[in-house]
């Protein structure tokens, strides 16, 4: 295989695996642990940073000086996208869905305050973002700038390398530990952190599952999404890997409504477990998947396995934006259970 393409410093890794006791010793099936990628860095916390080390280095070599990424009114990509434009110096313009007018909370309030531009589009206009984008990409060259585009979630061939990347660290750890996982699971919604968590797997000969949780569209959108990904990547690198539709697991079965909702039930999770073991989950990715986990556990799904990696990809400040939905979940409980903060809490 080919080396690695360049990439700019941008998050604080490694980041650590910890062992989630009091959780496994509740549940009594494998022993949980977690990859603590919503501490890659503060305002930019998340899995995408890893992705944007490599995607900002190819836009710098091109001599740049202009992003333009697209995604939901509280993505957590844009955010991170915004923060390290700013860092580095590059102008960032984002392009996003809003149902209505929005707010400035969670993920938008930061993009704003350091300073990106945004365009608000319905879902409806959304629809044609590749024509947004272009109108933006032609603006900004008639004024002289050299703009880059890139693609919701930072998931192409390119940015599939941060994720090469963590199954890396992944194996160092396993390596220290003396432990080697069952699966490793995680919350999917632009697929490319799957790609590159499956590819990572095959090149650091981490041989364990990959199981994407997904958070919006159906299995068969990720396989096909996830095939793409992998082909760009392989197209650019001359790699020669195999990757077939059977080696994608997804589970779409705890999406919740919609893309950025979820039942209250995630809500209550996140209250939890927060409470349990000190980890703040996010409603729009983390909340849905890691119950959806838990859930599989309690099906037998996960029966015959001793440790699951859960990776933790942020989004944090999205949950801000929803406080007034987890104050209710909130005083659901303590109707529920007579204010007791334990493990009594059922999946």
């Amino acid at each position: 295989m080919n080396a690695p393409p360049s990439k700019v410093r941008l998050g604080q890794l490694n980041t650590p695996l910890q062992p989630l006791d009091r959780l496994s010793e509740y549940f009594g099936g494998p022993r949980i642990w977690i990859k603590r990628d919503d501490m890659t860095g503060c305002a930019t916390s998340g899995n995408k940073v890893r992705k944007l080390e490599y995607l900002f280095a190819d836009a710098l070599a091109q001599g740049c000086d202009t992003i333009i990424t697209s995604g939901g009114i509280q993505s957590n990509h844009c955010r991170a996208t915004a923060v390290l434009g700013a860092q580095l110096g590059v102008h960032v313009h984002l392009l996003l869905r809003a149902d209505e007018a929005p707010q400035s909370v969670g993920n938008l309030f930061i993009s704003q305050l350091v300073g990106a531009k945004k365009s608000h589009y319905s879902p409806s206009e959304f629809k044609y973002l590749r024509q947004h984008i272009d109108h933006w990409m032609a603006h900004y060259r008639e004024q002289n700038r050299a703009p880059y585009c890139i693609p919701v979630g930072g998931s192409n061939g390119l940015g599939l390398w941060g994720y090469i990347d963590a199954v890396s660290e992944l194996a160092a750890d396993f390596a220290r530990l003396g432990m080697q996982p069952d699966a490793i699971v995680h919350a999917t919604g632009s697929g490319g952190t799957q790609a590159g968590l499956i590819l990572g797997c095959q090149i650091h000969e981490v041989l364990v599952p990959v199981v994407g949780f997904a958070v919006c569209d159906d299995a068969n959108y990720f396989t096909t999404k996830i095939l793409s990904d992998i082909t760009d990547w392989k197209r650019q690198g001359g790699h020669h890997l195999t990757v077939r539709p059977e080696d994608i697991m997804t589970i779409d079965s705890y999406k919740g409504p919609s893309y950025g909702r979820c039942d209250p039930e995630v809500f209550e999770l996140i209250r939890w477990l927060a409470h349990l073991e000190g980890i703040i989950l996010d409603p729009v990715y983390t909340g849905k998947a890691f119950y959806g986990m838990l859930k599989e556990i309690q099906g037998g799904q996960f029966r015959d396995t001793a440790n699951i990696v859960f990776i933790h990809t942020g989004g944090l400040f999205g949950l801000f934006a929803q406080q007034d939905r987890l104050e209710d979940a909130a005083e659901i409980y303590t109707k529920t259970h007579k204010n007791e903060v334990d493990l009594s809490w059922k999946i």
